[in-house]
């Protein structure tokens, strides 16, 4: 019989949740301070039930790696190394110890994966369903601050993977779920579309990537984690910057199966892209001076478009040469 948070208490289901993993529980907070030349970066995340995911589809397990990459991203993006995780669950009673170990299993094994060093937890109880809340503390090299150049028109903005690609695959497990409701199931539509599904459920945040931009002596003018669809990042970086910004609808990347599944959902993967979310990719702005060492270096990455002069805002250019002012409401 599953063990009960009522059973175990608090202090004992902490202590057993850090058995086994390289982090130890109760550590003392975390006070970073900075080294000669060295900067602090912090990052938060909130993640709820219902808004954030669904438990009916959502694997405990790559529920908890997610959220690590939720911050952990936010880090990456001004290429700061990953430090210290402070996690807070926030529990309800129809989770019992068990699924929330399988849930830990996953947010400490992303933390091994993306090297932080302390890890520290807190647990809560919950009326409202679980809620997870994450911040992350990292660390960067001044000099790699001081080395960002002003951005300037023409700049190139670059993405680290496919848009759209976890909204659509959210799009097929909600369907899913409204025929298990009704008592169908239809695992067919999950295989064909096994990669959008797995943007959503299980997406990759390259743990090297920071350390590889530095030794390529490659410096974003900008960096943004893109979490709530291209446009907000856009709209983000035009504020930032205080140029225009331009993108072309089709140099975006798409993962295959988008526009099979657009059609039969009646979506628009582009619009997906750029208003879906959930994506959990970088997005950099690149000098134009470094235009080929980082096509050579970073293949993975796109380019999809470049900063332009203030007056242009932020567009999305279309096959047909027209422009579409761009627009989000950043949820």
């Amino acid at each position: 019989m599953a063990q009960t948070f009522s059973e175990l208490g608090r202090i004992e289901a902490v202590r057993q949740l850090f058995e086994g993993t390289p982090y130890r529980p109760f550590e003392e907070p975390l006070w970073l301070e900075a080294k000669p030349q060295e900067c602090i970066t912090t990052a938060s995340g909130l993640m709820l039930e219902g808004i954030d995911f669904d438990l009916v589809y959502f694997p405990l397990k790559h529920l908890g790696r997610k959220a690590v990459l939720k911050v952990t991203g936010e880090l990456y993006a001004v290429l700061a190394h990953p430090e210290g995780l402070s996690v807070q669950l926030g529990v309800s009673a129809k989770l019992d110890f068990p699924q929330v170990q399988e849930l830990w299993s996953g947010l400490v094994a992303a933390a091994q994966e993306h090297g932080y060093k302390h890890l520290s937890l807190d647990l809560q109880p919950s009326r409202n369903g679980l809620t997870l809340a994450l911040a992350a503390t990292g660390r960067h090299s001044a000099a790699v601050s001081a080395a960002r150049p002003v951005a300037q028109s023409k700049d190139l903005v670059c993405v680290s993977g496919a848009l759209g690609a976890a909204f659509l695959g959210l799009q097929v497990l909600e369907r899913e779920r409204l025929k298990f409701e009704k008592g169908s199931t239809d695992q067919a539509s999950l295989e064909k579309y096994r990669m959008l599904v797995g943007a959503y459920l299980r997406p990759e945040l390259g743990p090297d990537l920071p350390a590889q931009l530095e030794e390529a002596k490659v410096a974003p003018a900008y960096g943004y984690f893109v979490t709530r669809g291209l446009a907000d990042a856009l709209l983000r970086l035009r504020r930032d910057s205080g140029l225009g910004v331009k993108v072309y609808a089709d140099k975006i990347p798409f993962e295959g199966g988008s526009f099979d599944l657009g059609r039969e959902l009646n979506l628009d993967p582009v619009s997906a892209a750029m208003n879906g979310g959930e994506d959990y990719h970088l997005l950099y702005v690149v000098p134009i001076a470094q235009y080929e060492r980082f096509r050579t270096e970073f293949q993975t990455f796109d380019i999809i478009g470049h900063l332009a002069q203030p007056e242009v805002g932020a567009v999305l250019v279309s096959p047909d040469g027209l422009e579409h002012p761009v627009s989000a409401q950043g949820w």
